[in-house]
């Protein structure tokens, strides 16, 4: 049996290579399974901050359209190199961008605009009880994070296997304050 991994550098290679041998129907039905856990967290008139997902990631462009559907502003982000994230409203378009990711095609409303959010929707490959969150590793959602306003739900979209006991964590991390997995819906995380 192979040990855990250690550093965020091995949990990144070890999960990355878990996430592609997911069948694609197994995706699918995970898919679903978030946008049904997702929409109950949201009421009209709010906004949402979510995202894309990229190969792999749980989620689907499903849960945004269901989003739209319950009248919910949701924001999407646009990469605009190291910097914080960038943001648009989402229309029901996407068009590629520079980085050849999907983009909404809606007025670009700045880093700050993540401060409207009531509820962040977190791309990760794992989350652990205590909110530490692990990404692809670019720090885009950390120097983002920042901008969002105390209380604001972060909710990181994770597999059930995802959620882990514990991840190694550095002081820049931003922590998450709940989980949202295909079979457990949203769990409440234990911040220190």
């Amino acid at each position: 049996m192979r040990p855990l991994p250690t550093t965020k550098d091995e949990w990144r290679s070890h999960l990355t290579v878990a996430r592609r041998a997911v069948p694609p129907e197994v995706r699918t039905a995970e898919a679903d399974a978030l946008a049904s856990a997702a929409l109950p967290l949201v009421a009209p008139g709010q906004t949402v901050c979510a995202y894309v997902p990229v190969g792999a990631e749980p989620g689907s462009r499903q849960l945004l359209d269901s989003l739209r559907a319950l009248d919910v502003h949701v924001l999407l982000p646009v990469v605009v190199g190291r910097k914080p994230l960038d943001w648009a409203e989402y229309d029901g378009n996407l068009v590629r961008g520079p980085h050849n990711l999907l983009e909404p095609t809606g007025r670009r409303l700045g880093a700050e605009a993540v401060g409207a959010a009531s509820l962040i929707l977190v791309p990760a490959l794992a989350v652990d009880a205590t909110g530490v969150r692990l990404g692809r590793g670019a720090g885009h959602y950390d120097r983002s994070l920042v901008y969002a306003d105390q209380g604001t739900q972060l909710v990181a979209v994770v597999r059930d296997q995802e959620f882990l006991p514990e991840l190694p964590a550095d002081p820049h991390d931003i922590r998450m304050t709940a989980a949202l997995t295909p079979g457990r819906g949203k769990i409440d995380l234990g911040n220190p």
